[in-house]
Formats: structure tokens, C-alpha cells, sequence
């Protein structure tokens, strides 16, 4: 059941406990749009250090689970947890704090400031977060490196390729070290070459710090790249295994 109406939100310490188990989880999740059903009772475990894809048609839910997974999308019915916090009883402070450090998100088109450098646009979330600008820098530029595109630092979004620009996005959401990275058809402006290029690196950059990854597409060879695939349809899922 979700949270009554009336319930008031409360902070990440207060949030209550929602036991052992997977680091997050989505239980009969529902969300409608006016009188379009997106989501119609979608289940999701993802465990540490997991990759997990989700496939589907155009509309059938992925990115609005996505979203509710990331606490930007309230469910009208279901619960989502992360860890032991229950997401829609946080407030909207909380659940923020969480995108600006235990998650990571990279978008189809990146969405990388065009007025900053690539460097700061990898340190944006970490000046956001309070660190300085000496010390995130530094830490844009190892993120930078660990992408292999530390040769663009100094350059604007609109003077590097798409692939480059993709991989700073990479970057950008690794750089805090989140516990989740959510993807939402990270490849899906690039060739073929370009999107094998930064799924790799996505994937390989995130099991280096241990970090789940929750990844949209509608593309097996992206899929490919992940643990287990988890397929979507009129808003339920099903894993792709079974």
C-alpha cells in the first residue's frame, strides 16, 4: 500500500525500514497519466553491483518505472524502496538528496550544459553537493580519464562528437560514486560503434565501484551489456528469463 494522502513526508532518518533484501525494489507499482495507464502493477528487484535492462515497446512503461525508481515520479499505488528508505514517504528534499548522491543518471542526448566545459560538467553534481571547486576538478578529470576523453576537458558540449558528449554524460554520473546509475536509452543518439563504445565503458566503469545500473532500451545489443533483462508490457513486467 502507499503512503495515506494525508501522511506527512519525513527525511531520509526518519524513513521507515524496509527490511533486507535488494538494494532497490519496486512492489505493484502503478502510474497513470490522466486516463493513460503507464504502469499497471510493475515489480522490479535490482541488487547491488546488478545491471539490469529494461526492454518493451515505445509505451510501455519503461521510463516512467525508471523515473518512480529514481524518486522523480511518485506511483499512484505500489511502493518503491531504496535500501531501507521508502520513497514516497520522503520528502521532496530527501528524495533529491538522493539523485544528487546516491544516483547517477545518464539521458538519451546527454543533457550536458552547453555553456560549461565538459570538466565542468562533470563537476557540476559534485559543487552541487558542496565539494570545492579545487578538489572536483580533480575528481571531473580522473572521470574524464577513466572514460578516455580527458582530451575534451576543456571543450563545450557542441564541440565534441556524440560519442565524446555521451561519454562525458558517463562521466558526469559517475563522478559522486553513486550506489544506482539510471540509463534511459543511453545509446539511442549514437551509431552503432559510438553506443558499443560508451555501453561498454557505462558498464565496466560502474562494476568498478560496485554500483547497480538500471538501464532503458529497446535494443538487445544494448541489453546485451547487462546481467538480466526484465521485459515490459502494458505497463507489467516480466522477466525476460522466465
Amino acid at each position: 500500500m502507499t503512503a495515506p494522502e494525508h501522511a506527512p513526508a519525513v527525511t531520509l532518518a526518519e524513513a521507515p525500514l524496509a527490511g533486507p533484501g535488494a538494494l532497490l525494489a519496486a512492489v505493484e507499482v502503478r502510474k497513470a497519466f490522466g486516463a493513460t495507464t503507464a504502469l499497471a502493477g510493475a515489480s522490479l528487484r535490482v541488487d547491488a553491483g546488478e545491471v539490469v535492462a529494461l526492454m518493451g515497446p515505445s509505451g510501455s512503461g519503461k521510463s516512467t518505472l525508471l523515473h518512480c525508481l529514481a524518486g522523480i515520479v511518485r506511483p499512484d499505488a505500489g511502493e518503491v524502496h531504496y535500501g531501507p528508505h521508502r520513497l514516497s514517504a520522503l520528502s521532496e528534499s530527501a528524495r533529491s538528496a538522493l539523485r544528487r548522491g546516491d544516483f547517477g543518471f545518464v539521458f538519451q542526448f546527454g543533457q550536458l550544459v552547453p555553456e560549461l566545459t565538459c570538466a565542468e560538467n562533470v563537476a557540476l553534481p559534485l559543487r552541487l553537493a558542496g565539494v570545492g571547486r579545487r578538489d572536483a576538478r580533480a575528481r571531473a578529470l580522473a572521470a574524464l580519464g577513466r572514460l578516455g576523453v580527458e582530451d575534451v576537458a576543456a571543450k563545450r558540449p557542441g564541440e565534441v562528437s556524440g560519442g565524446q558528449g555521451q561519454r562525458v554524460a558517463v562521466a558526469r554520473a559517475l563522478v559522486t560514486e553513486p550506489k544506482v546509475v539510471f540509463a534511459d536509452e543511453p545509446t539511442g543518439a549514437l551509431d552503432s560503434l559510438n553506443g558499443e563504445q560508451v555501453m561498454r565503458l557505462l558498464t565496466e566503469a560502474a562494476r568498478e565501484t560496485s554500483a547497480a545500473v538500471v538501464l532503458v532500451t529497446h535494443e538487445s545489443r544494448v541489453a546485451a551489456y547487462s546481467d538480466r533483462e526484465v521485459v515490459l508490457r502494458d505497463g507489467r513486467t516480466t522477466d525476460a528469463a522466465s
